[in-house]
């Protein structure tokens, strides 16, 4: 898979993208992220990128020119499945959509800033706005780091084992069960027996049930039954 990302500030993502599973991913050769800076293409002398908007208001907005003259480039070197604008007031991101998304080639990502993008943007180009959540940003470059982690760990060969994240929350619409580890007895605190009892399906059944348990305490809305 290929995600481009068209970014102002595009220091705000090397570190995100340089470590871990990630990292990891890149070094393999099954994920590849090209961070452009959108200051290239920018007007005159100073590059700039964003102006006044019309009607007068608060902020400033990124210019259509610039970012038009970015994608034009880009698509022109390769189809896009989904031309992705980071912004909050786009659909929630959610496993189910990463999932779909990792089985995509090509990814481009458009991170905004200040009050946003120029409208006719988002109507001429843009095919899917993202949101990671309902809380605003001084950019799209973390959420675009979160967007790419999401999916790129969904990858086959990224994860060491492959099946781990088959079992992450939200992958069947329920949070994941509790887990523990060395030591079985800690201050007292005991790992429940079941999980010491080396019966699989016990085992499952139990972490089925804890599942389950934990959405309705903490996230009915997953159920329903909020």
């Amino acid at each position: 898979m290929r995600i481009d990302i068209v970014s102002a500030l595009p220091e705000l993502l090397e570190s995100p993208l340089s470590h871990s599973i990630m990292k990891r991913a890149q070094q393999r050769g099954l994920l590849e992220v090209v961070v452009h800076n959108l200051r290239e293409y920018g007007l005159g002398k100073h590059r700039q990128i964003d102006d006044m908007q019309y009607g007068g208001g608060a902020g400033m907005v990124m210019m259509i020119e610039p970012i038009a003259n970015c994608l034009d480039q880009l698509k022109s070197e390769r189809d896009y499945d989904e031309i992705i604008y980071l912004t909050p007031d786009g659909k929630r991101l959610n496993q189910g959509m990463s999932n779909r998304l990792s089985l995509q080639k090509n990814l481009l990502f458009l991170c905004g800033h200040y009050k946003g993008i120029d409208e006719r943007i988002r109507e001429n180009y843009i095919t899917l706005d993202i949101s990671i959540g309902d809380f605003v940003l001084s950019g799209g470059e973390l959420p675009a780091a979160v967007l790419v982690d999401s999916i790129g760990r969904l990858l086959p060969g990224v994860l060491n084992d492959e099946t781990s994240a088959l079992f992450d929350s939200f992958q069947d619409d329920l949070l994941a069960p509790p887990v523990y580890t060395r030591p079985a007895d800690f201050k007292g605190w005991k790992v429940p027996d079941i999980l010491l009892s080396g019966h699989e399906a016990k085992i499952n059944e139990w972490r089925d049930e804890q599942a389950l348990k934990r959405t309705r305490e903490r996230r009915p809305d997953l159920l329903g039954e909020e």
